[in-house]
């Protein structure tokens, strides 16, 4: 009691002490209560929709927001939308956009990363702003450029327009964050290599990027997430070519085709998010690490 008193005792000690009993138990107790529910209701929507996609349409108008069906888990849901609203073309389409944009970013982010933190580059700050400015540039002002340019190349209304449009498309945050996880990369290391007469290719393939496991799972990641989700730049490009399109642009056509069938619509989504969420559940770890890494730095 005596410290609390004392005027020469640090006022943020004494204000830290006369708190800790008023957050107690009971005040840990209702922030928990409170993140649940949140956590709750952010979460309620996927599962309202995963179990949706099992019910049949009399269930899914009766029972509300019951999440799971009353009667027999319905599985012709994703058949009606794997193969009757060609979702397996569209899915295959993904993919292959997807793992493509993914390995895109990582090699051109990753080596214009090791070119501003491991070189001497005449401008390396104003090139980092001008990578700084270019990010807080609304996407809708450039893609009528890009449009130009990919019709200008032959590529409207192919997978490599969307590929090539959304590896540009990723480049900015990516390679800031490869620059600060290179920038924390000890350079004793990289002077023992050139000490050995390594180049600058071998530096940056056998010296630089096997430490980046972290960011670099961190960037796949992102840019893996960004182009499976990715709505506005499919839906410009395959116009023209309807097969071309990807799950997001499929989905909206599948609402105007069968608006009535929202159990199959359902299980489109569901087909939709459930890959994107794996990978996320897998490389999460590496995530955090990565993330964590890059800011530090």
């Amino acid at each position: 009691m005596t410290t609390l008193t004392n005027p020469n005792y640090p006022t943020k000690r004494r204000s830290r002490f006369l708190l800790e009993p008023l957050l107690g138990g009971s005040a840990q107790l209702a922030i928990h209560v409170i993140l649940i529910i949140i956590g709750i209701v952010y979460v309620f929507p996927f599962i309202w929709t995963l179990g949706s996609a099992f019910k049949t349409s009399t269930e899914f108008f009766s029972l509300g927001l019951t999440p799971f069906p009353a009667g027999g888990w319905q599985v012709s849901n994703f058949v009606k939308a794997w193969e009757g609203a060609k979702f397996s073309r569209y899915f295959l389409n993904t993919v292959f956009v997807s793992v493509m944009t993914t390995f895109f970013v990582v090699i051109i982010t990753s080596m214009a990363a090791f070119g501003l933190a491991r070189l001497k580059i005449p401008g390396k700050n104003l090139v980092l702003g001008a990578i700084a400015l270019t990010f807080f540039l609304p996407r809708g002002y450039t893609i009528l450029p890009v449009f130009q340019i990919v019709k200008g190349l032959g590529l409207l209304n192919t997978l490599w327009a969307i590929i090539l449009t959304g590896t540009a498309g990723n480049l900015l945050i990516n390679t800031l964050l490869f620059y600060g996880y290179m920038q924390a990369v000890p350079s004793e290391i990289e002077e023992a290599a050139v000490m050995d007469g390594a180049t600058v290719l071998q530096r940056y393939l056998r010296v630089v990027l096997p430490l980046t496991g972290p960011v670099m799972a961190t960037v796949s990641l992102f840019t893996f997430m960004n182009s499976w989700n990715d709505f506005f730049t499919p839906l410009v490009f395959t116009l023209g070519r309807p097969e071309l399109q990807t799950l997001a642009v499929g989905i909206y056509s599948f609402v105007g085709d069968t608006s009535r069938d929202w159990t199959a619509l359902c299980a489109a989504a569901t087909i939709s998010i459930v890959p994107v969420v794996l990978v996320f559940l897998v490389l999460q770890r590496y995530f955090i690490e990565g993330f964590a890494g890059a800011v530090k730095s």
